[in-house]
């Protein structure tokens, strides 16, 4: 992975400061893990104040935001998909953890398969990757991958249940 951009940096432009997921992308170890785990938290600390219709809207504006977010901080760095870039990674989960079970044990399954799926990048994941070299692109691989994990745990709940 590149180096972390520097702390001035994530204060320089408030792009950058949601782009680096508040600082969490800053993490020399791991920081799309690092920015997942940051959106579990902070899903948990937001989650009580909005109902689920204006917090899908809030998600939204999120997601397009986090479009423009990534294009100027990786535009600013020179690499539109950096690893610090982890913005891409908290809206999407986000998404998942609205839409999932609300107990540890599957939260904890929402988190292993999003960071299984946002890794390994089936298609059209990998398509998004790499030939979609801006804000809209890193946005849209995560999405899928959002995609695929609730796909996987409807599967596992069905069997479950």
């Amino acid at each position: 992975m590149n180096k972390p951009p520097s702390l001035k940096f994530l204060f320089a432009h408030p792009a950058h400061f949601f782009a680096l997921g508040c600082g969490s992308g800053l993490s020399q170890w791991a920081p799309g893990t690092v920015g997942t785990a940051f959106a579990w938290v902070s899903y948990l600390l937001f989650r009580p104040y909005f109902q689920e219709l204006p917090l899908l809207g809030l998600l939204a504006v999120a997601y397009l935001a986090g479009i423009w977010f990534i294009d100027v901080t990786g535009r600013t760095i020179g690499d539109p998909d950096h690893g610090s870039i982890v913005w891409d990674e908290i809206v999407p989960f986000w998404l998942v953890l609205l839409l999932t079970p609300d107990t540890f044990y599957w939260q904890l399954a929402a988190f292993m398969l999003f960071r299984f799926f946002d890794i390994t990048k089936p298609q059209p994941a990998r398509y998004f990757d790499q030939h979609v070299k801006n804000g809209f692109g890193v946005m849209a691989d995560d999405l899928v991958a959002a995609g695929y994990t609730l796909f996987c745990l409807a599967l596992l709940k069905r069997i479950l249940t």
